[in-house]
């Protein structure tokens, strides 16, 4: 019934170009509904990406311990009393928490200056232990991540981040085995950091130095002290479910208030990213309203222009009719002019869009790395061209319906 010819589709662009600012305006609509759709889609995964990598590398089922000022007076201790996590409570959450599987301290001294030759850098000394790595995943550049014997042996050994690396060594290369020196103390570079998302246990991994725990506590007298306690919970248990009691396990031994919710702090990652996930669920379900919405409000317009084409027709489709011309082959030539408009239309519209998003994806490339992907997926280009077509039909289909039923008679009468 839509077979198309060369006559025929003479005719219907013949008669599309009758009225030019009429078929571009209509055309034009369908072209920003596609527009819109296809560009949310694709920008909205491009966000998504972006975000991602934000977030990426960071366990998703953890939490996050440290000490503040109490709020609440408890045991008789005023509100207000400073005091300090220990490397004890990381024994104390091991035995009393079973459901935790990494349970892992750090250290953070801020405004260290480490120097190398004759460069120089501001860097963050994060003294950690091997199973940080499990909570904050590294992306090793050059050689490797802090390690069990570094701990045992005391060496004086460190993993620089993305940003100490290019201060310094501006001009590249593998640094392990070199020797920098960090606050008058020197180490040995053992492996560079490259990570650089913005989801950071104190301070930026970018600026971080990263050195065996045990060292920073002997060199900066830190004792058995320590800034933050790192949790994952094991697989199948929900953080949100424990919280509470990891709090009142370092609470007690510290005589502060287990209640007190600001003193022992306990930050959710777990919380953190399912917010991330449901907001991305709102936003593409929003996309997707918005640009089926504009879509189809397109595809209305081009039935209304179609509607008042066809009653412009009257005369034209009764002389059809009266020379031979079955009410199939009008509903078919209706239908074929609706499809050509809106797929034209929507395919510039898809190219069009594909090439702001190429741009996209270019500006947020850096040095040859992407840092999203702004552009559709093939099955995405292809289930548009299928709803263009779709809509091409149903567009057309009430016009066409309507020049139908236009009898011979009731055409001469109306001329």
């Amino acid at each position: 019934m839509l077979n198309f010819d060369i006559d025929r589709l003479r005719e219907i662009l013949d008669v599309l170009s009758r009225n030019k600012s009429r078929t571009f305006l209509t055309g034009f609509g369908v072209f920003w509904g596609v527009f819109m759709l296809v560009g949310l889609v694709g920008g909205g995964d491009g966000l998504k990406g972006l975000l991602s990598n934000n977030l990426a590398g960071f366990a998703t089922n953890s939490a996050i311990v440290w000490a503040q000022p109490t709020t609440k007076p408890y045991h008789g201790f005023r509100k207000g009393r400073q005091w300090n996590l220990t490397y004890k409570d990381v024994k104390r959450l091991r035995a009393q928490v079973p459901e935790l599987d990494v349970i892992t301290p750090t250290i953070t001294r801020w405004g260290s200056n480490a120097t190398h030759d004759d460069r120089s850098s501001s860097g963050i000394v994060k003294g950690v232990l091997p199973d940080m790595q499990r909570v904050s995943e590294p992306k090793m550049l050059y050689g490797r991540y802090i390690n069990q014997m570094d701990i045992v042996q005391g060496r004086k050994v460190c993993v620089i981040g993305k940003q100490v690396y290019k201060n310094l060594f501006p001009k590249g290369g593998d640094p392990c085995g070199d020797v920098i020196r960090i606050d008058s103390v020197y180490f040995s570079v053992v492996g560079v950091n490259y990570a650089d998302g913005n989801m950071n246990v104190n301070g930026n991994d970018q600026q971080a130095i990263y050195m065996p725990l045990s060292l920073v506590q002997q060199i900066y007298n830190r004792g058995e002290s320590v800034d933050m306690i790192c949790v994952t919970g094991r697989p199948g248990v929900t953080m949100s479910d424990i919280t509470d009691r990891i709090r009142t396990v370092i609470a007690l031994d510290h005589h502060v208030d287990p209640k007190d919710e600001k003193g022992v702090m306990v930050f959710n990652t777990e919380m953190m990213f399912s917010i991330v996930d449901n907001m991305f669920t709102g936003i593409n379900l929003l996309i997707w309203l918005v640009g089926i919405g504009t879509l189809l409000a397109g595809a209305i317009g081009v039935s209304n222009i179609m509607m008042v084409t066809v009653r412009e027709r009257t005369v034209e489709i009764g002389i059809r009719r009266a020379i031979g011309a079955t009410p199939r082959m009008i509903l078919s030539q209706i239908i074929q002019e609706s499809i050509l408009l809106t797929s034209v239309a929507g395919m510039s519209g898809i190219l069009f869009v594909v090439l702001v998003l190429q741009e996209l994806e270019m500006a947020n490339t850096t040095n040859g790395v992407v840092s999203a992907h702004f552009q559709i997926s093939f099955w995405t280009a292809i289930g548009a061209v299928v709803l263009l077509s779709v809509l091409g039909v149903l567009a057309g289909l009430a016009p066409a319906i309507r020049a139908m039923k236009v009898k011979p008679v009731d055409a001469m009468r109306d001329e």
